[in-house]
């Protein structure tokens, strides 16, 4: 199981469970098959109104997809991509194709088998962006469902309070207190069980599944960048160095919080070298402090001419 999603299920029933212990004097009042059938039911139904069947009973093998732990091998494309640009580059076609029967990842087996076809790079580069916008386009409707599932759960939980105060009003006149008890438990609880389901069921799982794309979209984009070296026939350095920039990640692009940590300078960028004769020098930026005094001059000078 997805270690995140475990834990995050742990702390939220957790969570749910000291609230009602510490809270309440009977859980069992928590439990209300009406209620909890008014929501789930209206939400279902919703569902199913709206998108085509097979898109509505893709919700269930989603929700397997956010529990299932998903590894992605970028290690694994770097180096089959740099040991078929290396073969690519000294022409060695039949070792490219040995090379591609032990590739794994269905969209750099295509890129390698289309360069293998002596198909034409801008052609390449065009399919497999339309491969990689048509499952951003997949994927971000996935992740949309559960944002609509998070909308329809609160709404339909307010209809089980609209049924229940109706209810409470028919009963209210005879006296009956017991009766009265649960009609509003009814109302209240439906309200309830709209709220958790959709802040802690569809919304972080439609948010578990946009990250869950953005981290294919990477791998996706390394590997298209990969094979445009590959057609350009790149050295492996090249295509290595290239790709592991993908990988990388820095806690900020600008300042090294790591090297001040461990007490070491920040790394100076390199002197300027004397520019070669008659090449045009482009002119220092002036200092902060020499702003004020630059436009003093400039000031008097201007005064001087009139």
């Amino acid at each position: 199981m997805n270690p995140s999603t475990l834990i995050g299920i742990a702390i939220g029933a957790l969570t749910l469970v000291a609230a009602v212990a510490l809270s309440a004097t009977d859980p069992a009042l928590y439990l209300n098959l009406p209620g909890l059938v008014v929501v789930l039911g209206g939400t279902c139904a919703a569902l199913f109104l709206s998108y085509p069947l097979p898109e509505a009973l893709r919700v269930f093998a989603l929700l397997r997809t956010v529990l299932r732990r998903e590894r992605l091998d970028e290690q694994k494309d770097i180096d089959e991509l740099v040991a078929m640009a290396e073969l690519w580059m000294k022409h060695d076609v039949r070792k490219v194709e040995q090379e591609l029967k032990k590739v794994t990842n269905p969209f750099l087996r295509t890129g390698v088998q289309l360069i293998i076809d002596n198909t034409p790079e801008d052609h390449i580069i065009e399919l497999l962006q339309w491969r990689i916008a048509r499952l951003r386009a997949r994927e971000h409707a996935e992740a949309q469902m559960f944002r609509v599932l998070a909308g329809f759960a609160p709404a339909f939980g307010m209809l089980g309070t609209v049924v229940g105060l109706v209810n409470l009003m028919s009963v209210m006149g005879d006296g009956d207190v017991a009766a009265i008890g649960r009609q509003m438990a009814v109302a209240l609880m439906t309200t309830l069980y709209g709220i958790v389901l959709a802040n802690l069921v569809f919304k972080p799982v439609a948010v578990k599944l946009e990250r869950r794309t953005d981290r294919r979209l990477v791998v996706m984009n390394m590997v298209l960048q990969g094979i445009s070296l590959m057609c350009e026939r790149r050295g492996p350095a090249m295509v290595r160095e290239t790709l592991k920039s993908f990988m990388q990640h820095y806690e900020d692009e600008i300042y090294d919080a790591r090297a001040a940590t461990e007490g070491k300078p920040p790394t100076r960028p390199a002197s300027p070298t004397k520019p070669a004769r008659g090449a045009s020098v482009a002119p220092a930026p002036l200092a902060t402090g020499g702003v004020a005094t630059a436009v003093q001059a400039y000031t008097r000078a201007a005064a001087a001419r009139r």
